[in-house]
């Protein structure tokens, strides 16, 4: 490998649509819950074993506006719901199809075109009380 292509700790320089480099997901094949980080701040650790069912459909709020995100994921837990707003998101169903998705939080909108799946917004609802 050329000089030119490492960093200061001699480890390839990965590219931002590597996709271990993704600001927004990580999958980790021997983790239990999986980590939604809300657009508030608020971490949530949902348990894979109250999993209930996901769903991708194109984001309604297309018709509305040009510039939405142009998918939705819908995360249902037993606990919670989260959802997912961004493009190239069938990675993301695929990884919780599998239960290897560690993490999502969204990343600022300029790293869109770089990265082959990006979250936008997450939201997540606590759907009984005291949880």
């Amino acid at each position: 490998m050329k000089s030119s292509q490492l960093n200061n700790e001699n480890q390839p320089i990965a590219s931002a649509s590597s996709s271990r480099d993704n600001p927004c997901l990580e999958r980790d094949s021997t983790i239990a819950a999986l980590e939604a980080i809300a657009d508030n701040g608020i971490s949530y650790l949902l348990p894979y074993a109250q999993f209930l069912y996901a769903e991708k459909i194109p984001n309604p709020a297309l018709e509305k506006e040009p510039d939405a995100p142009p998918e939705k994921v819908l995360i249902h837990f037993a606990c919670a719901d989260v959802v997912i707003l961004g493009s190239g998101l069938k990675r993301l169903e695929q990884d919780i199809q599998k239960y290897e998705l560690k993490f999502v939080k969204s990343a600022d909108r300029r790293f869109a075109a770089t990265l082959k799946t990006h979250i936008a917004a997450v939201t997540v609802t606590l759907t009984k009380e005291n949880v």
